[in-house]
């Protein structure tokens, strides 16, 4: 069941009037309007586009010689290559933050050096490619008017600094702000959800408290006709700040159950091993396309699919498990995975207008193959998730499954058990089979060396049709 290719303007590219994202048969383009004329032809003659390209800091594009999507006001069509997945800063880990603001500001500086400017210090405007933040708005440029203030700041710090002070200082899980908060996360309330002693330091005190204060008292003024110039050195000097607080911003992960997960299981050395070749030789066997694991904790067999050169998200509910899961892949200079944070029993929705302005996790796959390892109790029993219901999740979201069924008498499931009442009578690898191949066809189940879980390897029963 491969996702038909979708014509027309992409439904979270309307907000800038310089141009637009469209598909046509499968391949992305971008319009560029007349109104954006002149600030393309200097982003493109002055040497600043080569610049970011040859630092890695924005995405290439071509010129297409195609007709545009609406003739009217169209300048040109330009073909940007594609980020295989698009992710959120709400899946994004802290240092996937840090990193996506740092590359923000470095674009801005090597901007200025070229007489441009960001106009949009959007999160959204960041992807993570080949291993790297890298910035996808090409129409997000215009030619800096000479004393003007940098008209992205409220922006940035809204959508970066606000929430990577949260995340250090309050609690890691606030990064689910910018979920809610689409525009970023709101100044007042990260002023007030800060403790207090924040206020003793400078730039948070400048760049969040006091410009949230700004915002409260210039909100209700109308605004007149003289504005602040800004001398170019006083510019610098915003972006350097900014770029010094980001950089003193830290949040070490600390040891949780699943951050610390593989130092407490019930394998043997043995078993661990012989799970780790079952899962390359399904892989081997598949030759997917692209893998998703989910509950990839910190990346062990998400690692042997993306060793394989196969590009691999690896999800994981954890943000301390995602956060050494994305620094490991940094260290190792790993280009085909990406780690995310993923709640799969609240996976991100679509939000924004209509509700279609960013994609709910599923619209953005399906995976050809996907891993379900030590999963399938956690939903089962945590979540109240009949077999039935994950089946079907998962036949829509993959054509290959790679699912491991751990029985009742493991000592992982009894962990589970000693908090609530054994309610779950169909549990059973019988009933477990019996519901999947509503939806998959088995291909081959291989019990894991000591131990008593099993491996299975199942294709979605549409695929073979």
């Amino acid at each position: 069941m491969k996702k038909k290719p979708s014509n027309g303007s992409i439904p979270g590219s309307f907000r800038d009037p310089s141009g637009f994202l469209f598909s046509r048969d499968g391949t992305l383009f971008r319009q560029v309007n007349t109104v954006y004329k002149d600030d393309y032809e200097h982003l493109m003659q002055s040497g600043l586009y080569q610049a970011l390209i040859e630092r890695d800091l924005m995405v290439p594009h071509t010129e297409a010689d195609v007709p545009p999507e609406r003739g009217e006001g169209a300048y040109k069509v330009i073909q940007p290559e594609r980020i295989p997945f698009i992710s959120y800063p709400y899946e994004w880990c802290f240092t996937q933050l840090k990193q996506a603001a740092l590359t923000t500001l470095e674009i801005q500086k090597t901007a200025f050096d070229f007489g441009m400017s960001l106009k949009d210090a959007s999160t959204y405007n960041i992807q993570f490619f080949k291993g790297k933040p890298v910035f996808i708005d090409t129409l997000s440029f215009e030619m800096y008017p000479e004393g003007e203030p940098w008209v992205a700041y409220r922006q940035f710090c809204q959508h970066f600094l606000a929430p990577l002070a949260l995340m250090a200082y309050t609690d890691i899980r606030l990064n689910q702000l910018l979920r809610v908060y689409i525009d970023g996360v709101p100044l007042d309330m990260a002023s007030t959800l800060l403790p207090f002693w924040t206020r003793l330091n400078f730039s948070l005190l400048s760049h969040l408290h006091l410009h949230s204060k700004s915002q409260s008292y210039f909100s209700d003024k109308s605004v007149g006709k003289r504005r602040y110039k800004m001398r170019r050195v006083s510019f610098l000097g915003v972006i350097s700040s900014l770029e010094s607080a980001v950089r003193k911003l830290k949040w070490k992960a600390k040891g949780t159950e699943w951050a610390d997960y593989y130092d407490d299981t019930n394998y043997t050395r043995g078993g661990f091993q012989h799970k780790q070749e079952i899962v390359s030789g399904f892989l081997e066997r598949v030759q997917p396309a692209n893998v998703w694991d989910l509950g990839g904790n910190v990346g062990v067999f998400s690692r042997i699919a993306s060793d394989k050169q196969i590009p691999t998200i690896s999800f994981d509910v954890d943000p301390s498990a995602v956060e050494k899961n994305y620094l490991e892949c940094v260290k190792r200079g790993e280009t085909h995975l990406l780690p995310l944070l993923l709640d799969l029993a609240n996976p991100s929705p679509g939000v924004g207008w209509s509700n279609n302005e960013r994609m709910a996790l599923i619209e953005r796959g399906p995976a050809d193959a996907v891993l379900a390892l030590a999963l399938l109790h956690h939903l089962a029993i945590s979540n109240n998730l009949p077999f039935g219901m994950i089946a079907e999740f998962l036949s829509g979201i993959c054509r290959f499954l790679i699912i491991e069924y751990v029985p009742k008498t493991d000592s992982q499931v009894k962990r589970l058990l000693v908090v609530r009442e054994d309610i779950f009578t169909d549990y059973t690898q019988e009933a477990f089979e019996a519901e999947f191949r509503k939806r998959f066809t088995i291909r081959e189940s291989v019990p894991i060396k000591d131990s008593e879980r099993t491996l299975y390897l199942m294709e979605r029963a549409e695929a073979e049709s």
